[in-house]
């Protein structure tokens, strides 16, 4: 068997293997249920706070105009996002709806299997009104950022995180994210790996679909620097990893 071969067992369900092998989930184990969200620093952190979506943000709410014209984007004019559209953003592509009992689930704007939620969000902050530039981290819970570092290279970084492809470092800003992995290993064990990808190309859909209702144009990153890019986020690349990214600009209206 080649090298291309061997690795499709990733895209293949296991779930016949595990269940002529017995194997048993940590959650069937009644091993402790991981934590629905990343925890964060307090004390000393900058946070900011974003105003809860309206539609009001929203200047095209045609859909079917925005699938059908639904391409990549790379090419973004200067003007910046505003707060209330960055807001919409996020919500749209990991927002939460409701918390189960003891969290035990959360229900997203996008969909995850089990509603394990692998997902964390970071956000390379460029051309923001009213935010200063920077790398931020999504809390989904409380709807807000909380700001990782400030980089007076950002650009030039946020280039090389997504393998010296030069039109993410003009974009208002660029989506990073991660994956917590054991979140769903711990229900699904060895097919937790397909779910967490295809629970990836949910939300970064549904950020393709939001930027539409906005003029903003998004592009999906999947050639990235694993390694730099995790070091990069603080990420440690076991335990949690980047798993894909995505740029986000204005792009210029038709006439």
């Amino acid at each position: 068997m080649n090298d291309l071969a061997r690795h499709r067992f990733y895209l293949k369900s296991k779930l016949n293997w595990m269940e002529s092998k017995k194997v048993k989930t940590d959650q069937e184990q009644r091993f402790p249920r991981p934590d629905l969200f990343k925890p964060f620093e307090k004390k000393g952190s900058i946070f900011v706070h974003l105003p809860f979506p309206e539609k009001t943000t929203i200047t095209n709410n045609d859909a079917f105009n925005i699938i059908m014209e639904r391409r990549s984007k790379r090419k973004y004019t200067d003007e910046p996002l505003s707060v209330d559209e960055l807001s919409w953003l996020v919500y749209a592509s990991q927002g939460v709806k409701e918390i189960g009992p003891k969290q035990a689930f959360s229900l997203r704007t996008v969909p995850s299997g089990g509603a394990r939620h692998t997902m964390v969000t970071y956000i390379a902050i460029m051309n923001v009104n009213k935010i200063e530039s920077g790398v931020y981290r999504y809390l989904p819970q409380e709807h807000q950022l909380v700001r990782l570092h400030q980089d007076e290279k950002l650009s030039d970084n946020i280039v090389k995180c997504c393998h010296g492809q030069a039109f993410a470092g003009k974009a208002s800003v660029v989506f990073f994210w991660s994956s917590i992995p054991y979140r769903s290993e711990w229900r699904y064990h060895l097919e937790a790996h397909r779910y967490i990808l295809m629970d990836a190309g949910h939300a970064c859909q549904n950020l393709y679909l939001a930027s539409g209702t906005i003029g903003a144009g998004t592009c999906a990153i999947g050639a990235y620097d694993q390694i730099f890019t995790d070091n990069y986020l603080k990420l440690d690349g076991a335990n949690e990893l980047t798993i894909y990214a995505a740029a986000v600009g204005k792009i210029k209206k038709d006439k």
